[in-house]
């Protein structure tokens, strides 16, 4: 099975657990951007709850459609210093902190201009990390129609979307009594590090 997905900041736990039982990724690269989506934004879990990072964008007339990939990062805000510290607040003493972190950062701090590389990049740092070998694609037109071997989640993973059905494995996380699900793969990366695949299997 082929997983269609529009790409994603940071993305949520939900996102990786439908990527680990697909054979390929296929990301959309022809889609207008949406806003108020995981496009640019991802939730962790602070002392003060769930929080959400949401990435600054230049755009022309907001009411102009704007394909994913031309879509600008907007530097001028300093949204980095806000998303690292509250990233180190809410992980910090996370047992993998240290372990993931620099290689984190080190793709923030190459500044891509647009939102798209910096995504494509975060998502295959987070393979990596989870020795996830799934070949990624791109699409080369919209898809409007999928084939049958193509599961297409595109506008499905979304924060106003709640999944109570993906069955991951609760894990310990850093803050709260509760298990908060949905949170950015981040979360279950620095709390279970190499482990963390195993809770999505």
């Amino acid at each position: 099975m082929v997983l269609l997905s529009e790409i994603q900041y940071n993305p949520p736990v939900s996102y990786f657990w439908h990527a680990i039982r697909s054979e390929s990724i296929q990301i959309e690269a022809h889609e207008n951007y949406i806003k108020q989506s995981y496009r640019n934004r991802c939730h962790v879990l602070t002392t003060q709850g769930v929080v959400p990072l949401s990435i600054p964008i230049r755009r022309g007339n907001s009411k102009d459609k704007t394909i994913i990939t031309s879509i600008e990062i907007d530097y001028s805000q300093k949204w980095f210093n806000v998303h690292w510290r509250t990233i180190q607040s809410a992980y910090g003493r996370a047992p993998f902190f240290e372990y993931y972190s620099d290689y984190i950062r080190e793709v923030y701090e190459r500044q891509p201009k647009y939102l798209f590389d910096l995504n494509v990049d975060l998502l295959r740092l987070y393979f990596k990390f989870m020795k996830l070998e799934k070949p990624l694609q791109f699409t080369d037109k919209y898809l409007v129609e999928v084939p049958e071997n193509v599961l297409d989640v595109r506008n499905k993973i979304h924060p106003k979307i709640y999944h109570d059905n993906l069955h991951v494995k609760p894990y310990t996380q850093v803050f709260g009594k509760q298990f908060v699900q949905e949170l950015s793969i981040i979360d279950l990366l620095f709390t279970q590090g190499p482990k963390s695949l195993s809770f999505l299997l």
